[in-house]
C-alpha cells in the first residue's frame, strides 16, 4: 500500500491544495490513497458512505492528470479521450458532469467535460467520436455503440482511466453482463488504463475488485481502499396515528403525516417502489397541498425534458418536494436535501442505505430518513431493515454467470467494429469476471449463432449476421446487419411504449410529450376514459401511430398507468430478518400497538411462523378451501412455489382452482377440503413440499407455461435473433410475440439444446422463477412444516386473502369493494369463538 502520510503534498498539487483550502476543506485520507494508488498504476474500488467525496475521489487523479499534462504545439487541447466514467443512470451521469465541472472552472483547468447518453442529441454523438472531450462520461449501452464502430481503437487507444459509479448497481444483472464484455474491450484496446470502483454500499467487497482487472484464472482483484464511516443515518418508522391496512401498497392512511413531514423541512425525496406508486401519491399529495408547496415528480417513463427540468430546480433548490423512484436512487448529491421519505417496504437493506444517503450530503452529518409502510407486513420489514442498516448489515449479491444472450450481443458488435479471431475474442470474453469460467463450446455456440441461427435456423439467410473471411476471422454480413445491431444494442427489454402527446387547443395534434406508457395500457382504454400520467389527469383520446392523444381533464377518479417489473424483490437476507422478528415477541416492542396487537391475535387464533419452520395454514371460506402458507421468500418464489404446489394437488385429485402471492405468503384456493385430507392421510405436507418438485414437476410445467416463451422472447430480442427496431420500422409487442414463439417452438422441436434455449432456461431460474432460494427454503424447512387446520381465515392470512380480491375487482368501484372485503376478512379474523385450531404437525 503507498505511503499516502508520508508527503501528501506531492500527491495534490497547486492549484488543487488551494482549491480545498478556499472551501475550508481538507482532502479526505480516501481521498489522497486513490490518489496514491493511480500513481502506482493500479485499479482499485472505493467503498465510502455518501457524502464522503466518493466521486471527486475517482476523478482525482485523472484532474491532476490532465492538468499537468503538456499542450502539444500547434494545438489548443491534447487529443484522444483521457478518462471515460460510466454511470447505471443518465440522469447520475448528467447530476456528476455538472458537479465535476464547478470545481475544474474554479480551478482554471483547461479540461472538456460531456456526457453522453440515449438523451444526448445525434449531431454531438458523431462529433464526440471525432472530436473526443478529456473526460465523457456516459452509460454501458452508450460504452456498446461506441465500441461496435470501425472507428473505436482510435476513439480509446489514449485512455487512461476507467471509473465506474455505483458499480454494485450493475454487477449481478445483464447491463453489468454487457458492460463487463466493453471493460474487456476497452482493456484489448488501452491495456494500460486503470479502472477506479466507486460503491458505497458492497456486501462482498471481492465480487466487485475482480471487475476492475483482468480475469486470468486467479481470481486476480483490484486494490481496497475504505473510507471512514461517517454519522450514523437517522433513521426511523412513521408510528402512524392512523389505521394501518392489513393490505395495500398506497400507504393513503399516512398522506396528512407525509405531507407535514415535507412541510417541516427544507427538502425532501420521496422515495417509492414503482412508477406507478409515484404517479398515485404524487397526485394524492396535490390534493390536499393546501399550502401550495412546490412538490414535483420525477420517474424513468417521463419526457427527458421534464425530468431534467426537476433535476435542475431541485439543484437551485427551488422544490420543496420530489415524488420519485429508483430513478434517483444512486449518485445524485442535491445539498439541499435534509430528508429522504420511502414509502413501502424498502425490499433490502443495500438499497435502502443508498436511499438514505441522498439526504444531507455531508459525511460528518447524519443523513435523515423515514420510512413509511403501506400495510402491516411491510411495518415488520421496515423494522427489520431499520435495524439492519444500524448495524451495517447489507445484503449480499447473488452470485451469477454472464449471459448468453447479452454474449452474442457482444460477439455480433465486435464484428460489427472490425473482424475478429474467435480465439483472441475468447480469451478477451474470460477477461471479464463474469465470463472468466465460460466454456469454449458455449463460446464457439454464440459464434456459431450468430453466424446462421443455429442448426435449426442455418437455412435462413436472415439469421446469418456474421461470415467467416479466408483468414479464418469473422466479419460482419453486410452493413444492414451492424445498422440493425446499433438500433438494438442494450440488455433492458420492455413493453413496446407509446409517447403521451398533449392535443394543443385548437386540435389533436401539435402538443408537447409528456412522456411514455405501456401499449398494453393503452389498449385496455377507450376514448374518453381518463387517467393519472406526469403529475396530471389526462383524457384518452385516440391513438396515432406510436403516439397516445390525450388531453387535460378535471376527472376527479382518474385511471393510474400501470407499468410492466418495477417491483424489486424481497431479499433473501432481508427475508430472513422479518423471520427472526416474528419468533421473538420479546421484540414487538419496538412495533406499533396496532402491529403488536395483529401479532398477539394471530398467536391466539393460530400461531406465528418460525424463523426456520414453515407454518400452513388451512381452512374454509365460503364455498372454498384454502391452504397458506408463509415462506417469506419473496414474490417469485412464491410464485413458482404455487404453480408448483397447484400441479400436485391436482394430481392428488383435489382441485385446485388457483393460487394468489405477496412477498410473505402464497394461499391456494380450491373446491377439495385440505383439512380432511390431510387428516385422512391422503394429502402428505412433507410430500407436497419435498424439494423434488423442482425435478420433472418444474419440467413438465415449463414445457407447457407461457413463462419459457415470454423468457425466450427477451433472450431472442438482446441476443438480436429478432429485432425489434430497424431502419424504417418498428415492431410493436405483437409482431415481437409472434416472431418469437415461432422461433421457439421451431427450436424446442429440433433443437431443443440451443443456445437461445439454454441462455432463456439460465433467465427463468435466476430470474422469473427464482429457483435456488425455492430450492434453499424447501431444503431448510423439510421435516419441519407446522400445519393448523383452522375453522376460518387467520389474521396473518387475510393480507393474502385479499390478493385473491384484487384480481378479481376492476374498475372505478375497486377501491371500495376492496376495502368491503378487507372488513369483511378483518371481521372472521378477529371473531371470538371457540378454540378453532386443529392438530398441530
Amino acid at each position: 500500500m503507498p505511503d499516502i502520510d508520508a508527503a501528501p503534498d506531492d500527491l495534490l498539487p497547486e492549484p488543487f491544495r488551494s482549491w480545498f483550502a478556499g472551501r475550508g476543506w481538507a482532502p479526505r485520507a480516501h481521498q489522497l490513497e486513490l490518489l496514491a494508488q493511480a500513481r502506482a498504476g493500479r485499479s482499485t474500488l472505493l467503498i465510502a458512505p455518501t457524502g464522503a467525496g466518493k466521486t471527486l475521489a475517482g476523478f482525482l487523479p485523472s484532474l491532476v492528470e490532465l492538468a499537468g499534462r503538456p499542450t502539444p504545439r500547434n494545438s489548443a487541447r491534447p487529443p484522444g479521450l483521457h478518462t471515460l466514467y460510466i454511470s447505471p443512470l443518465k440522469a447520475l451521469a448528467v447530476d456528476v458532469a455538472r458537479n465535476l465541472e464547478r470545481p475544474a472552472q474554479e480551478m482554471g483547468l483547461a479540461v472538456r467535460i460531456e456526457t453522453r447518453t440515449g438523451d444526448t442529441p445525434a449531431s454531438r454523438r458523431q462529433r464526440q467520436r471525432r472530436d473526443p472531450p478529456d473526460i465523457l462520461l456516459t452509460t454501458p449501452e452508450q460504452i456498446a455503440l461506441l465500441l461496435a464502430s470501425d472507428d473505436a481503437e482510435p476513439l480509446f487507444a489514449d485512455l487512461k482511466r476507467i471509473v465506474l459509479d455505483e458499480l454494485h448497481a450493475l454487477a449481478g444483472s445483464k447491463r453489468g453482463d454487457l458492460l463487463s464484455l466493453g471493460l474487456a474491450r476497452l482493456r484489448a484496446i488501452a491495456p494500460m488504463a486503470q479502472t477506479v470502483g466507486l460503491s458505497a454500499t458492497v456486501a462482498d467487497p471481492d465480487t466487485l475488485r475482480r471487475w476492475l482487472v483482468p480475469q486470468r484464472g486467479n481470481g486476480e482483484m483490484g486494490e481496497l481502499v475504505i473510507a471512514d464511516p461517517g454519522a450514523a443515518p437517522d433513521l426511523s418508522m412513521l408510528d402512524s396515528a392512523a389505521h394501518v391496512p392489513w393490505a395495500g401498497h398506497t400507504a393513503r392512511h399516512s398522506l396528512k403525516e407525509i405531507y407535514g413531514l415535507i412541510a417541516r423541512h427544507t427538502t425532501t425525496l420521496v422515495f417509492v417502489n414503482t412508477r406507478m406508486q409515484a404517479e398515485l401519491l404524487f397526485q394524492e399529495l396535490w390534493h390536499i397541498n393546501d399550502a401550495n408547496l412546490p412538490i414535483a415528480l420525477h420517474h424513468g417513463s417521463l419526457d427527458v425534458s421534464q425530468r431534467r427540468r426537476v433535476e435542475a430546480a431541485m439543484g437551485e433548490g427551488k422544490l420543496k418536494a420530489v415524488v420519485c423512484t429508483s430513478s434517483l436512487d444512486l449518485g445524485i448529491d442535491w445539498g439541499a436535501v435534509d430528508l429522504v421519505v420511502n414509502v413501502g417496504a424498502p425490499k433490502g437493506s443495500s438499497r435502502l442505505m443508498q436511499r438514505i444517503g441522498r439526504a444531507n450530503h455531508r459525511l460528518d452529518e447524519p443523513s435523515r430518513a423515514v420510512l413509511v409502510p403501506a400495510n402491516r407486513f411491510e411495518v415488520l420489514e421496515c423494522r427489520a431493515a431499520l435495524e439492519a442498516v444500524r448495524a451495517g448489515a447489507q445484503d449480499s449479491a447473488v452470485v451469477r454467470s454472464g449471459a448468453l444472450d447479452v454474449l452474442a450481443q457482444h460477439v455480433l458488435g465486435m464484428a460489427c467494429a472490425t473482424p475478429f479471431d474467435a480465439d483472441d475474442l475468447y480469451r478477451e470474453v474470460t477477461s471479464a469476471e463474469p465470463y472468466a469460467d465460460l466454456a469454449r463450446a458455449d463460446f464457439d455456440d454464440v459464434v456459431g449463432f450468430n453466424a446462421n441461427g443455429g442448426y435449426a435456423l442455418r437455412a435462413y439467410e436472415r439469421f446469418a449476421r456474421i461470415r467467416q473471411m479466408k483468414d479464418g476471422r469473422w466479419r460482419v454480413a453486410n452493413p444492414q446487419v451492424a445498422q440493425q445491431y446499433r438500433l438494438n444494442v442494450g440488455t433492458i427489454v420492455e413493453s413496446t411504449m407509446l409517447k403521451v402527446r398533449l392535443a394543443s387547443a385548437k386540435s389533436r395534434f401539435g402538443g408537447r410529450v409528456l412522456g411514455e406508457v405501456e401499449e398494453y395500457f393503452v389498449e385496455t382504454m377507450s376514448p374518453g376514459d381518463t387517467f393519472v400520467f406526469a403529475g396530471e389527469v389526462l383524457e384518452y383520446l385516440t391513438i396515432h401511430e406510436n403516439e397516445v392523444r390525450v388531453a387535460r381533464t378535471s376527472a376527479k377518479e382518474p385511471r393510474v398507468p400501470s407499468y410492466a417489473g418495477g417491483k424489486f424483490p424481497l431479499s433473501t437476507f432481508l427475508a430472513a430478518r422479518v423471520r427472526a422478528l416474528l419468533s421473538e415477541p420479546e421484540r414487538w416492542q419496538s412495533l406499533p400497538g396496532q402491529v403488536r396487537d395483529w401479532l398477539e391475535l394471530q398467536k391466539l387464533r393460530s400461531r406465528l411462523p418460525g424463523r426456520e419452520d414453515l407454518l400452513v395454514e388451512t381452512f374454509p371460506r365460503g364455498d372454498r378451501y384454502h391452504l397458506v402458507a408463509y415462506p417469506f421468500e419473496g414474490r417469485l418464489a412464491h410464485q413458482t412455489l404455487g404453480m408448483l404446489l397447484t400441479r400436485r394437488l391436482d394430481r392428488a385429485g383435489l382441485h385446485p382452482l388457483g393460487f394468489m402471492a405477496n412477498d410473505y405468503a402464497l394461499v391456494i384456493y380450491g373446491v377439495s377440503d385440505m383439512s380432511l385430507a390431510i387428516a385422512q392421510g391422503r394429502l402428505s405436507l412433507d410430500a407436497l413440499f419435498d424439494a423434488d418438485m423442482l425435478g420433472d414437476d418444474l419440467e413438465e410445467w415449463l414445457a407447457e407455461s407461457a413463462l419459457m416463451k415470454r423468457t425466450f422472447r427477451q433472450c431472442a430480442v438482446i441476443a438480436g435473433l429478432i429485432e425489434r427496431r430497424f431502419p424504417g420500422k418498428e415492431k410493436n409487442s405483437r409482431q415481437v410475440t409472434m416472431s418469437t414463439d415461432l422461433v421457439y417452438d421451431v427450436l424446442r422441436r429440433h433443437e431443443p439444446g440451443h443456445v437461445l434455449l439454454r441462455a432463456a432456461r439460465a433467465d427463468a431460474a435466476t430470474g422469473l422463477l427464482d429457483i435456488r432460494r425455492l430450492s434453499d427454503m424447501l431444503t431448510r424447512v423439510k421435516g419441519r412444516i407446522d400445519h393448523l387446520a383452522l375453522t376460518r381465515v387467520s389474521p396473518l392470512a387475510v393480507p393474502v386473502m385479499l390478493e385473491i380480491g384484487r384480481e378479481m375487482v376492476a374498475g372505478g368501484a375497486s377501491d371500495a369493494l376492496l376495502a368491503e372485503a378487507e372488513d369483511e376478512l378483518i371481521r372472521e379474523a378477529m371473531r371470538a369463538g371457540d378454540d378453532d385450531s386443529g392438530p398441530r404437525r
